[in-house]
């Protein structure tokens, strides 16, 4: 509790609850972000359950009253009981406390379906902890001069009892091997993934659908459907697109629209179930948090006192932390900043307007308040700005007057293909993919800038912007720097685009001569939709038969001859390109409008930070 606001983390949520308080009245309910202690959304009403599974009770405390005469071994205990104290084992006590128990199989209807898994299991597993129950009592009896023989009252009931009550109600065992007779079996189905070697699987099902098993594929998405009945068509399967009328209780082959992690099969039954998920290998995760993008204005976030910051008219200053001042009778906040000279400026914090963290690389010198070395930098600054907005002009005077392709609309497989996306997007990265999109469908050549940190998700948006180029009958040029970013992009495409009739290649200094040939004819044929390469794509030799997207990752480590190659290829075509620290021209132009801007600054979720460790350098 602080002031007026009280922050509850109940036991049952995912996020913590902030109530402002007007008196004794709530005037607002919020939840909030633990990292940021800041609100996120409004909420009507909050249920808050205890946070112990021990609540006392006037009988419960009465009862502790009469253990005191009557077992006076646990005197102590029955007194802290009795006052209604809050220590850590209090429920360990229950069982003294009340006069019955209530198990979860009370609450268990007669209509409900019970699912055991792995019965034997679970009863040995329940017969220890009741052991070691008893070794507990037995210690605590000697240490409390208690009679040994008299047993405890026990906090866990025995598991026949609690068995005996859950068969009231029809009753799944789940076990890894089929020892239970009488019981119905589930097992892991064992699919796939089938991309790569479907065969042995196809003739599992035709083995099934000989022995009159109901068979059920379940799809992701509507649009997944009938590709999948066509693709069990094409291995001789014969599967029926479900409807609400279709009667899939019974023997056949169905595909049916059910979003499902992983297949099942029932033996005694003859069910099995193939989701999408199997036959592709691709398990997409969800979570239900979600993760809240950083503020560009919040410039005070990480800054710490000896940082350094930029005053619009005063210049560069050490900022020294927070003080408070009382002028006039008033006590307020201030920011301390120091500046060369030993001159000191407190600045209100209702005018936090005119300040700006420091960002550049190296450690400034201090400017002096008043001075005149500030505005002589301030124009030095225009001179340069406009001579780059001259220079930028003339670059892309040609561009910008270009005619460029009009790329259609987003096609049934470019939504399949981003619904098999293994995790959740971002809500910058999914700004950034409809900005993008945009881009492609207008009849200016895109130019767009996508500036993420390392693991944000850049690479996920450059493959969606690849495929919609491709359903256009476009070919796709990723330039990368490095031969083994190539490779790991070649298998980053390759995979996102399994089961689609697309050729993606990788063109770099790990492919001999002869490949590299096959790869330039392809290019030049058109056999060739997507090509990832280094600096040997921008070599005269490689031509394309119609290119439409180049992407170009990481463009600060490209020399000044590479981009002038890069100039060839991008006249009139799209391009996209993707850093995590763009060069100051990249980022000049994405900051004046000529280029456009995406920035990813959300990060994923459970994202871990990178860490980077710098170290004398050793001997091998």
């Amino acid at each position: 509790r602080r002031g007026a606001i009280i922050d509850v983390f109940p036991s049952t949520d995912d996020e913590p609850i902030r109530i402002d308080l007007w008196g004794d009245e709530v005037d607002r309910l919020t939840r909030f972000a633990v990292a940021e202690q800041r609100s996120t959304d409004d909420i009507d009403t909050a249920r808050i359950f205890p946070a112990r599974e021990l609540l006392y009770t006037d009988d419960m405390r009465e009862r502790a009253r009469g253990l005191i005469a009557s077992d006076p071994w646990g005197r102590e205990q029955w007194e802290r009981l009795a006052e209604g104290q809050i220590f850590d084992g209090m429920e360990s006590w229950l069982p003294w406390l009340t006069t019955e128990d209530t198990l979860i199989t009370d609450h268990i209807g007669n209509d409900a379906l019970v699912v055991l898994v792995e019965p034997r299991r679970m009863v040995d597993r329940a017969r220890d902890l009741l052991a070691e129950e008893d070794d507990l009592a037995r210690a605590l009896a000697s240490s409390w001069a208690r009679d040994g023989d008299v047993e405890f009252p026990r906090l866990h009931v025995a598991p026949e009892r609690l068995l005996s009550d859950a068969l009231r109600a029809p009753t799944l065992n789940i076990v890894s091997a089929p020892d239970a007779p009488g019981a119905s079996l589930v097992q892991a189905s064992g699919w796939g993934p089938i991309i790569h070697d479907p065969e042995p699987v196809m003739k599992r099902l035709a083995t099934m659908l000989g022995e009159k098993w109901r068979v059920v594929v379940a799809a992701n998405s509507e649009e997944s459907v009938d590709r999948l009945v066509s693709l069990m068509a094409d291995h001789g399967l014969a599967f029926t697109r479900a409807t609400e009328d279709t009667g899939i209780s019974d023997p056949g082959a169905w595909v049916v629209h059910a979003p499902l992690t992983n297949g099942f099969t029932l033996l005694e039954s003859r069910i099995a179930v193939i989701t999408e998920t199997d036959l592709s290998g691709r398990r997409r995760t969800r979570r239900s948090r979600t993760t809240r993008a950083r503020s560009s204005g919040t410039v005070f976030e990480d800054l710490q006192p000896g940082g350094y910051v930029v005053h619009a008219h005063h210049g560069v200053g050490k900022y020294e932390g927070m003080v408070k001042r009382a002028i006039g009778g008033v006590e307020r906040d201030y920011l301390l900043i120091a500046y060369k000279g030993g001159d000191k400026l407190y600045v209100p914090t209702e005018q936090l307007g005119v300040i700006r963290q420091y960002v550049g690389g190296e450690t400034p010198t201090l400017n002096r308040m008043g001075g005149s070395d500030f505005a002589r930098t301030k124009s030095r600054v225009r001179s340069a700005v406009r001579e780059v907005a001259q220079e930028l002009v003339v670059l892309y005077q040609k561009r910008v007057n270009a005619k460029g392709f009009e790329f259609p609309a987003d096609t049934p497989w470019q939504s399949e293909m981003e619904q098999a996306f293994p995790f959740i997007e971002t809500p910058d990265q999914l700004k950034a993919i409809a900005a993008v999109k945009e881009d492609m469908e207008n009849g200016v050549p895109m130019d767009r800038l996508l500036c993420g940190d390392v693991g944000f998700g850049k690479t996920e948006v450059a493959v969606r912007a690849a495929f919609k180029a491709i359903q256009s009958g476009k070919q796709v040029a990723v330039l990368v720097p490095t031969t083994l970013l190539a490779t790991q992009h070649g298998n980053t495409f390759a995979d996102r685009f399994a089961g689609y009739p697309i050729k993606v290649e990788v063109l770099s200094r790990f492919l001999t001569m002869s490949e590299a040939k096959k790869v330039i004819a392809g290019l030049k044929s058109g056999d060739i939709d997507c090509v990832i390469g280094t600096h040997r794509l921008l070599q005269e030799s490689v031509e394309f038969k119609d290119l439409g997207l180049l992407v170009v990752d990481e463009e600060q480590r490209f020399g000044v001859q590479h981009k002038e190659a890069m100039k060839r290829l991008r006249h009139d075509v799209d391009v996209l390109t993707m850093s995590a620290t763009p060069i100051p021209r990249t980022l000049e132009m994405s900051l004046v409008g000529i280029r456009d801007l995406s920035l990813l600054q959300t990060p994923p979720a459970d994202r871990q930070p990178i860490l980077t460790y710098v170290g004398e350098e050793s001997e091998p």
